[in-house]
């Protein structure tokens, strides 16, 4: 039996799903699909709970005549295929799924993943803490939060001039806790900003992966790794600005049941220092 999970804001969207009674024991997975509106594609990330990654592999494509189908490029068994995945006979009430490889270059295709999904009753699977066996480092963060946000307005750049930002954020449990789902919305100076981070947990290394995308091009960024010490959560990671490599930070800190601080900041000389660029206030909605 598949029970399945969807849910929209905006134009990200995150599935959650769950196979049970089947062949080699229990299954539980999540895609995120984001939308990029100057190519009008969609891209469809995987995780599974087990490792708590998000895969590197994306499926990019789109749907048309009600149909959608979605391509990638993976190593399968040491040999590059092709992969595709395929959304149809779709209702207000259910759809089907399809998984197939191609070892040819397209010229033919074995289907090995298929599913049949119907929509259930909401309230009968709605995301919980209801999990034993997870990391409850986030916790802090589930609820709806009113945000400042301080902008640093050009990175690295010898540059003091910041911006002051408005929003909202939402975070919400999957995989009954062991993962969240962050979105936020803010309003500035030069606009309007929309943004999600998924957050995974990885329970071999023991540590958090976060994974951010902005509504502007709907493509999910390089994951950043850490794990929480004395009440503070600490990742790093290297990513690419404005053609260099650099480090990134993002901590997390002063946490409240009813507030926190997130500070993110670069470093152009590997890590020896650190330039604060991104600064977030969180107080919890009564």
């Amino acid at each position: 039996m598949l029970r399945y999970r969807f849910e929209r804001s905006g134009t990200a969207a995150v599935t959650w799903r769950r196979l049970s009674s089947q062949p080699a024991g229990h299954l539980e997975g999540l895609t995120l699909r984001l939308y990029d509106p100057q190519a009008r594609q969609w891209r469809l990330h995987w995780a599974n709970a087990s490792p708590g990654v998000l895969t590197s592999p994306v499926s990019i494509g789109e749907f048309r005549d009600g149909r959608g189908e979605f391509y990638d490029q993976e190593t399968f068994d040491g040999k590059i295929i092709l992969v595709r995945h395929r959304f149809s006979d779709i209702t207000p009430k259910s759809y089907h799924f399809e998984q197939a490889f191609s070892a040819d270059r397209g010229q033919t295709w074995e289907a090995n993943w298929i599913a049949d999904i119907t929509r259930t009753n909401d309230e009968a699977i709605a995301p919980s803490l209801s999990a034993e066996d997870r990391n409850r480092d986030f916790d802090f963060n589930i609820g709806h939060w009113d945000v400042e946000l301080k902008r640093l307005t050009n990175p690295l750049n010898g540059n003091s001039q910041w911006t002051d930002w408005k929003g909202t954020g939402e975070v919400a449990p999957v995989w009954n806790g062991r993962g969240s789902i962050a979105e936020f919305e803010f309003d500035g100076p030069t606009g309007h900003l929309q943004g999600v981070g998924l957050r995974l947990y990885n329970p071999e290394a023991k540590q958090w992966t976060i994974s951010w995308a902005n509504s502007r091009d709907g493509v999910i960024g390089v994951p950043i790794v850490g794990d929480f010490k004395d009440g503070r959560g600490d990742f790093i990671d290297v990513e690419e600005f404005n053609g260099r490599q650099i480090f990134v930070r993002n901590d997390f800190s002063k946490i409240t049941p009813d507030s926190c601080h997130f500070e993110q900041a670069f470093s152009g000389d590997n890590g020896r220092t650190w330039e604060p660029n991104w600064l977030m206030t969180f107080r919890r909605r009564k």
